[in-house]
C-alpha cells in the first residue's frame, strides 16, 4: 500500500499536543484537513515523550556547553574566517556510553539563527534540530537545551540544519561507545573528512546563490543545461557526453558527475595535506578508524597506503568483518575499519570521488622516515572497492525479517538544470509528506531520475537495505542512490514524530530535495 500525507512547510514550526492542537505561528497545519480521521504526531506529542522514556538508559547524564560562533582557523599558514563549535574544526568530540542521557546547551554566538542535528541518533523527535519540522531555529544570542538518550552505540556526528551552514566549520563527532564492545583492537582514531571553501574560496551562501541563478556546473560531465523531469531529459544542450557515458561504471562507481562545487582544499580532522593530521602508533598495533564524511558536496574514496581495511561497522551498526582495499563514503556516511599498523610512515588519503582535486591526506607513522608526499596516491585506491552488497549485518544488528505493511515511493529529480531538486515532483514545502503509523514495517523505494548520485539520509531511524533475496541487509541511515538507479530499504516505524528525509548533498537539500516521514495517529 502506498500512502502520503499533505504538506509540512519548511517555514512552519510544529507544536502538536496530545489533544491534537496544532500551532504553527499565524497559520494552520495544512495537512490536518487532508488526513481524514488521522492527525500528524508532532514533536511535542505525548507518545514522543513516552517512546523516549521507554529507551534503555544507564542513568548517567552527560552535560556539555556547546557554543556556535565565528572563529579564525589556520590551514597550513592560510588564515581563514569561518563558523565553528567551540572555536575548533571539527568541533570537540562528544563521547558517551550507549544509554547515556545527553544534556547539551547550545549557545548561539553566530550572527544568524542555527540549530544542531544529531546525525544518525534515534532520539526523541523534539530534539532532532530541524527548524520548520521539529523546533524553531535558535536565534542569534539565544540558547537551546537539547536533552535525549543516545540508545545505540556507533560512530555519529552533529551539525546545523539551517541553510548551508554545514559547509562552514560547524560539525563534530559524536561517539557512542558500546559497553559490550568485543575490543578486537588496541586503539581508535576518529577521522573527519571535509570539503573546504569557507574563508578560502566562495562562501557557501555565495555558492548557493550562484546555483539558484545559474544552475549546476555539472562538474565532471560537461552536460550543462541538462534537466530532468521524472525519467525524461529536458533542455536542448546535453553537451558531448551521452547518458550511457555518464552512468556508473567500474571506474566511475558513482557516475560521471559527482558534485557541483570545486573546493579549494580537502581536510582530514581540520588539517590540509600540507600540514597533515598524524596518527602515531607502534608497528603491529590494531587501530580502529572511525571515518566520518562531513563534506557537503564531495564523496571520498578512502585508503591507507600499505594496509588493507577490515570493515566492521557502517553508519554505526556492526557488520561481519570484511577485508577490502578501499571504500567510498557519500556525504553523511560513516564506516569503522580496523587496520594492523605496519612499520614506517604511510599515507592516509581521501580522494574526492569524480573530482579533479588533490586528496585530503593524513599520515600513519610508526617509525622514523620521510613523510609521504601530500599528493600520494597509494595503490590501494585501485584495489578491491567495498560495495553495499559485500556486507552482511551481524546477527545482533540485523532487522527482523518481516513483510512490509506499507510501501512509499520517492522519485528523486533534477529540475531546471539543477536550480531545483525535487522529490515526487515538487520541492520541499510544496509536496506531500510520507505518511506512516507507529509499529509498521515500511518499505521506502527510492528511484533516482537524475544523472547525479544522492546520499539519502533519514532522521531518527536506521533502515535495512533490502537484499536480492528480499531479506533485510545492512543497517544504515544514509545510503547512496546511484544515477538512474533504485534502492529499496525497510525500516521499523518505532520512533514517532515528524522526520526529515533528504539528500545529504547540502546544496541539493537546500534547493528542494527534502521531504518528511510523517507519523500519524
Amino acid at each position: 500500500m502506498i500512502r502520503s500525507a499533505r504538506g509540512l512547510d519548511r517555514r512552519r514550526f510544529l507544536q502538536l499536543g496530545a489533544a491534537g492542537v496544532v500551532v504553527v505561528g499565524a497559520g494552520a497545519f495544512a495537512g490536518v484537513r487532508l488526513l481524514g480521521a488521522s492527525r500528524p504526531v508532532g514533536p511535542a506529542d505525548a507518545i514522543v515523550a513516552a517512546t523516549e522514556a521507554a529507551r534503555h538508559s544507564t542513568g548517567n547524564i552527560v552535560r556539555r556547553e556547546l557554543r556556535a560562533a565565528p572563529t579564525t582557523i589556520d590551514l597550513a599558514g592560510r588564515t581563514v574566517q569561518t563558523w565553528a563549535f567551540d572555536g575548533t574544526v571539527p568541533g570537540p568530540e562528544l563521547r558517551v556510553q550507549a544509554g547515556d542521557e545527553l544534556r547539551i546547551r547550545l549557545s548561539n554566538g553566530l550572527p544568524a539563527p542555527t540549530s544542531v542535528h544529531w546525525h544518525g541518533i534515534s532520539l526523541r523527535n523534539d530534539m532532532d534540530g530541524v527548524p520548520g519540522i521539529t523546533q524553531d531555529a535558535v536565534a542569534a544570542g539565544d540558547t537551546f537545551d537539547y536533552t535525549f538518550v543516545a540508545p545505540h552505540p556507533g560512530t555519529y556526528w552533529f551539525h546545523p540544519h539551517v541553510g548551508v551552514q554545514l559547509d562552514t566549520g560547524l560539525q563534530a563527532p559524536l561517539i557512542v561507545e558500546d559497553p559490550n564492545e568485543p575490543g578486537r583492537y588496541d586503539e581508535e582514531v576518529v577521522l573527519v573528512l571535509d570539503d573546504w571553501t569557507d574563508g578560502w574560496g566562495d562562501s557557501p551562501d555565495q555558492i548557493l546563490a550562484r546555483m539558484k541563478r545559474d544552475g549546476m556546473t555539472m562538474s565532471g560531465s560537461s552536460m550543462a543545461g541538462m534537466a530532468m523531469d521524472g525519467m525524461a531529459m529536458g533542455g536542448s544542450d546535453t553537451g558531448s557526453m551521452s547518458m550511457s557515458d555518464s552512468m556508473p561504471s567500474a571506474d566511475r562507481p558513482l557516475g560521471a558527475d559527482t558534485g557541483d562545487v570545486a573546493y579549494p582544499v580537502h581536510l582530514i580532522n581540520g588539517r590540509p595535506p600540507q600540514d597533515p593530521f598524524v596518527i602515531s602508533a607502534s608497528p603491529g598495533r590494531r587501530i580502529r578508524l572511525r571515518i566520518i564524511n562531513a563534506g557537503s558536496d564531495t564523496a571520498y574514496r578512502f585508503a591507507v597506503g600499505g594496509h588493507r581495511l577490515t570493515v566492521t561497522h557502517t553508519d554505526g551498526f556492526p557488520v561481519d568483518p570484511l577485508e577490502v582495499d578501499t571504500l567510498i563514503l557519500g556525504m553523511g556516511e560513516r564506516y569503522d575499519v580496523v587496520i594492523t599498523a605496519g612499520d614506517g610512515a604511510f599515507p592516509i588519503v581521501a580522494v574526492p570521488e569524480g573530482k579533479a582535486a588533490a586528496p585530503a591526506a593524513a599520515v600513519l607513522r610508526t617509525a622514523s622516515g620521510p613523510t609521504p608526499p601530500a599528493d600520494a596516491r597509494p595503490a590501494e585506491l585501485e584495489g578491491r572497492l567495498l560495495a553495499y552488497a559485500d556486507l552482511t549485518p551481524t546477527a545482533a544488528a540485523a532487522l527482523e525479517s518481516r513483510a512490509p505493511d506499507s510501501e512509499l515511493e520517492l522519485n528523486l529529480q533534477m529540475v531546471d538544470g539543477g536550480r531545483q531538486w525535487f522529490i515526487n515532483g515538487a520541492p520541499f514545502g510544496d509536496h506531500d509528506a510520507l505518511q506512516v503509523r507507529a509499529d509498521e514495517r515500511v518499505r521506502l523505494v527510492m528511484t533516482n531520475a537524475s544523472m547525479m548520485f544522492h546520499p539519502m539520509h533519514l532522521h531518527g531511524h536506521t533502515f535495512a537495505l533490502v537484499g536480492a533475496n528480499g531479506r533485510p541487509g545492512i543497517r544504515k541511515d544514509t545510503i547512496n542512490v546511484l544515477p538512474m538507479g533504485t534502492v529499496a530499504v525497510d525500516l521499523q516505524a518505532d520512533n514517532p514524530g515528524q522526520w526529515a528525509l533528504h539528500c545529504h548533498n547540502t546544496y541539493h537539500a537546500e534547493l528542494g530535495m527534502m521531504t518528511v516521514l510523517s507519523y500519524v495517529a
